[in-house]
């Protein structure tokens, strides 16, 4: 039984951040019930091993969804902190049509292609 109720005072967790593009810093820990969102990066060490994190200006969420930092993680969560975008998707992509030009402009009709 002590086994079950120490299981219970714990909590596994991941923690995923993205400092660069195509780079991941995955760590998984074992934390106490209880500990926040908040709590999870520090214990992570993220401020310490990636200079100009800031977790006031990374959007933090669990599972895809966005939750405040001050959330209560449970056991089994994954905690994704993502950065800001750059750039807007909708205006990359009519940038990148822009830049495209007529060539590889192609209409999509009901007929075939010729």
């Amino acid at each position: 039984m002590a086994s079950a109720e120490s299981a219970s005072d714990t909590v596994r967790v991941e923690v995923a951040y993205s400092p660069a593009p195509r780079q991941v810093d995955l760590q998984c820990f074992v934390l106490p019930a209880g500990t926040t969102a908040a709590q999870a990066v520090i214990a992570a060490g993220l401020p310490a091993r990636h200079p100009g994190f800031d977790l006031a200006r990374v959007t933090v969420a669990v599972w895809g969804r966005a939750v405040p930092p001050s959330a209560v993680l449970r056991d089994g969560d994954r905690l994704e902190l993502c950065r800001p975008l750059i750039v807007d998707p909708k205006e990359a992509r009519r940038l990148r049509y822009r830049a495209q030009g007529e060539r590889g402009r192609r209409r999509v009709s009901g007929s075939r292609s010729r």
